[in-house]
């Protein structure tokens, strides 16, 4: 094992890029809520860079990336980052420094929580909103981390391959979404009132920034400068561009106009969905990948109002249905002429992957959901989850923060 210089600044450099996604993603939820509750919703992702890399350093990299226990989760051994240095992982990456491997993950831990808060927005108190987001990382991000990545994860051991986050982080924020929405209930006037985005520019702005980092997060995930790591990048690309194609398609199809918020939720969409895969798949099944996000999580945003859930900003029909339909197509077109290390998948003469991927879809969702559902309802019950009608009328950034994000 020796420490590669040029995957070592490659690593870096992508988890720089991911820990960009996160105020990205604050800015492209900010821009969808209400004017009088863009600072709350900024803030409820920001602030996860602080809460979840203390929870990383000192527990949560451990719990995820620890010796194992039973298959379940890491023991407690690295923590505080213990014995975490300059000499390479071999279980992990054999030729960067561990602690650049753990910042990299430790910038996937802070955005997964993060995502979730696009189901309550405008409508969660912030003090309650941080206790479960903590609670939440160590009781189903960490575990499922370990399960699917970590040495000795039981998920990983039964075959299930995930490239960059399709259940680890889509699938877990999604069904967490699920339960969020489901737990709070609807926002003041939802079904009666049309709850329209206060600032699309803004949300663009933040589809893009997202867009850009995801090359971290996709190409990163190869952990090394070589053939993988372009070859995901490029597949980032394309599902991104072949999502956003797609989502406007349908919606002018369905609804006679084109928006710009259907470009963006399109883009974010084909990029979930490819995470699982990007490392994998050759750049045709990624346009195909794409476009099956931008044709399905479109379908699945507007069954909401069917279904009677307010999931704010479409936390769970894009980043919940894109992850859990990632994982299924990696499962069909997966290829070791792309990617040596990895497996066929089912049009690759390889069924029994595609099973493999399947179980795993509705384990970590399950769990994911159920353990969500559990922690909101305690948390709820301990001290409250929701802020007043009043408060949700005046809107959280005077109510929770004091403060107004336009002065006119």
């Amino acid at each position: 094992m020796h420490v590669q210089p040029a995957d070592t600044a490659f690593v870096l450099i992508s988890a720089a890029l991911v820990l960009l996604m996160t105020p990205g993603l604050a800015l492209f939820y900010g821009g969808m809520v209400r004017a009088k509750n863009v600072l709350g919703t900024i803030m409820q992702s920001f602030i996860m860079i602080s809460v979840i890399s203390l929870e990383w350093v000192y527990i949560g990299y451990s719990m995820s990336f620890g010796p194992d226990v039973g298959g379940f989760i890491g023991s407690l051994a690295m923590f505080g980052l213990k014995g975490v240095g300059a000499s390479p992982n071999p279980s992990y990456a054999s030729t960067i420094p561990q602690v650049v491997f753990m910042i990299y993950q430790c910038m996937f831990a802070v955005i997964t929580p993060a995502l979730i808060t696009g189901a309550f927005a405008e409508r969660m108190r912030f003090w309650p909103f941080m206790i479960f987001s903590l609670l939440w990382t160590i009781l189903v991000y960490n575990p499922i981390c370990h399960w699917v990545w970590g040495a000795g994860g039981w998920l990983k051991a039964m075959g299930v391959l995930d490239f960059a986050g399709g259940l680890v982080v889509h699938l877990s924020s999604g069904a967490a979404a699920l339960a969020a929405a489901i737990v709070l209930g609807k926002r003041k006037g939802y079904g009666r009132e049309t709850f329209m985005p206060h600032n699309l520019p803004l949300t663009l702005l933040g589809a893009g920034l997202l867009w850009f980092g995801w090359f971290g997060f996709n190409a990163g995930s190869a952990l090394a400068a070589n053939s993988v790591a372009g070859s995901a990048f490029v597949a980032t690309h394309l599902a991104a561009m072949s999502g956003m194609a797609m989502w406007i398609l349908v919606e002018w199809i369905h609804r006679g106009k084109p928006t710009t918020l259907g470009a963006a939720s399109g883009a974010v969409a084909g990029l979930a969905t490819v995470t699982p895969a990007a490392g994998f798949v050759g750049p045709n099944s990624a346009v195909v990948i794409g476009l099956v996000a931008g044709a399905l999580c479109y379908m699945g945003v507007a069954a909401k109002s069917r279904l009677g859930y307010d999931d704010s900003l479409d936390v769970v029909g894009i980043h919940g249905l894109g992850g859990f339909t990632g994982i299924l197509l990696l499962g069909l077109f997966a290829s070791k002429v792309v990617n040596p290390g990895g497996v066929n998948g089912l049009l690759n003469g390889n069924p029994s992957f595609f099973v493999t991927q399947l179980v795993a879809d509705v384990v970590v969702g399950v769990y994911a959901f159920v353990v969500s559902w559990i922690l909101l309802k305690v948390v709820d019950t301990l001290i409250g989850l929701r802020v007043t009608e009043e408060a949700e009328l005046e809107g959280l950034d005077l109510s929770e923060h004091g403060e107004t994000a336009y002065t006119m």
